[in-house]
């Protein structure tokens, strides 16, 4: 399947997605485009060291609405079938969401549904919480309240600060990210009643 990936900065999970890709773990999915919404993002460096196409699509004085329509148009030019965040730091608008329902999937820094957002290590922290992690989830119309198709968890020492926590999270983030997205492109994943269910043939 056609896919897209939409960052905001270093493009570490993109990384781990391109990795995966090179070592044939995602033998249904054909990485077409990398689209960033801020020129500076690294993410494109690694777009171009490994020569997948990209598009700078600036969404600074734009309405939301406006910037997710130029997306679409170029998802549509290239052919898209999903739509992957990598630490894309964009809500997107129910016309976007709509065309690609159940097609687009976000990772997020926390054991959803606790800690939505965009402070999630900050959060964690403050709650006092004895566990932490990540999570693999469709993207609907909702802040980080898709459906969840994966998570994986680590335990929070009471002296991590959200740098220590970040830095304990993220290579579980590039683990779980690429699986997810095999069992999107291999359409092992079913949504009923809000719940994901993995089929296993």
């Amino acid at each position: 399947m056609r896919v897209a990936v939409l960052a905001s900065g270093r493009g570490s999970n993109f990384q781990s997605i391109i990795d995966a890709s090179k070592e044939n773990k995602l033998p249904n999915c054909k990485l077409e485009l990398l689209i960033v919404n801020k020129k500076e993002a690294y993410a494109v460096e690694r777009a171009k060291k490994h020569n997948i196409a990209y598009k700078i699509i600036e969404s600074k004085n734009k309405k939301r609405e406006d910037f997710d329509h130029e997306m679409l148009e170029v998802l549509a030019k290239n052919k898209i079938e999903i739509v992957v965040l990598a630490g894309f730091m964009r809500i997107l608008s129910k016309p976007f969401i709509t065309k690609y329902k159940n097609r687009i999937i976000n990772i997020h820094p926390s054991l959803l549904p606790l800690h939505p957002g965009a402070h999630a290590h900050r959060d964690v922290i403050k709650s006092g919480a004895k566990e932490s992690g990540c999570t693999v989830h469709f993207v609907d119309e909702g802040v980080d309240t898709g459906p969840i198709i994966m998570q994986e968890t680590v335990v929070v020492d009471k002296n991590d600060n959200e740098e220590t926590l970040a830095a304990k999270i993220l290579p579980l983030e590039h683990q779980i990210f690429p699986k997810a997205l095999h069992l999107l492109t291999s359409k092992k994943l079913e949504i009923k009643e809000g719940k994901v269910t993995i089929r296993s043939d």
